[in-house]
């Protein structure tokens, strides 16, 4: 009889210079503990589930650098109970330490999924535009200026004033101006109480943001410059992308709440009606 086949090695799990698990092989270890399957984890976090398989493999690649992947380790380690701050401590060490901040159009193309679009054909695409604005005119004309989906975008607060607009009159420089109102309750009361309304305002740099409906409709993708707002409506619920958390003020339903992360940081969040408190 010939020589048996040699017994395969067992397989060593995978571990850091000092013994602890690796950072993937910690976060995949604490979700089986939570008995969390990838899908539910994806789903937490908005995360896809092919960089969520990567991630506990430690192939980073597919996060888009080093920014991108501290962000997943971050979001993933509270999905799953771990310490964030401390395994993204641990990515540091691992990968050469911490990043310097990157620019703003590094963030931005990083976060872009969609494929770069060909080059444009400008004859067909001004005649595409004239044909949307006579027919947008029109059916906004017929229908009294309403949405029938029920979701709106509103328009830049940097857009320019229409040319014709009257002239304010001119005020006596010697009477001092008019106080501002204070936000109050009011604003609060002037939301639509059957829908959810998100309004975002960069003020501490540009930042890029997304925005979907409760169907998946993409409403906006692209960057909000400093000093800019936007704001979304739906009937049902808005998940947004911002890859500068840090940087946008939010106010959902009519009240302000707390920004989603640092400067740099790239926050995934779902907002639907009534109190964001409570949502």
């Amino acid at each position: 009889m010939g020589n048996s086949p040699e017994a395969p090695e067992p397989e060593v799990p995978e571990s850091g210079r000092s013994g602890r698990p690796s950072v993937g092989r910690a976060l995949q270890q604490a979700r089986v503990d939570a008995r969390m399957t990838v899908d539910e984890v994806s789903s937490s976090t908005r995360v896809r589930v092919p960089i969520v398989h990567a991630i506990e493999d430690d192939d980073f690649s597919r996060c888009g650098g080093d920014v991108y992947a501290r962000g997943h380790v971050r979001t993933l380690a509270r999905a799953v109970g771990l310490d964030g701050d401390e395994l993204v401590r641990q990515y540091d060490e691992e990968h050469g330490g911490r990043p310097e901040s990157p620019s703003a159009a590094t963030l931005f193309e990083a976060e872009r999924i969609r494929p770069e679009p060909r080059r444009p054909n400008w004859t067909a695409a001004m005649v595409a535009a004239i044909v949307a604005v006579v027919g947008f005119v029109g059916f906004t004309l017929f229908n009294g200026g309403d949405d029938p989906s029920g979701n709106t975008v509103a328009e830049d607060s940097s857009a320019e004033k229409p040319a014709d607009e009257p002239k304010k009159p001119q005020t006596d420089p010697s009477r001092p101006a008019d106080p501002k109102p204070e936000p109050s309750d009011s604003a609060v009361a002037g939301v639509p109480a059957d829908k959810v309304t998100v309004r975002m305002e960069a003020d501490e740099g540009n930042s890029w943001i997304s925005a979907e409906d409760h169907s998946g409709k993409l409403l906006f993708e692209g960057v909000l410059k400093d000093g800019e707002s936007k704001t979304f409506t739906d009937d049902e619920q808005l998940d947004l992308v911002l890859g500068n958390a840090g940087a946008v003020k939010l106010w959902v339903n009519g009240k302000e709440v707390e920004r989603l992360g640092d400067v740099g940081n790239v926050e995934r969040v779902t907002y639907t009606r009534g109190d964001p408190e409570q949502g």
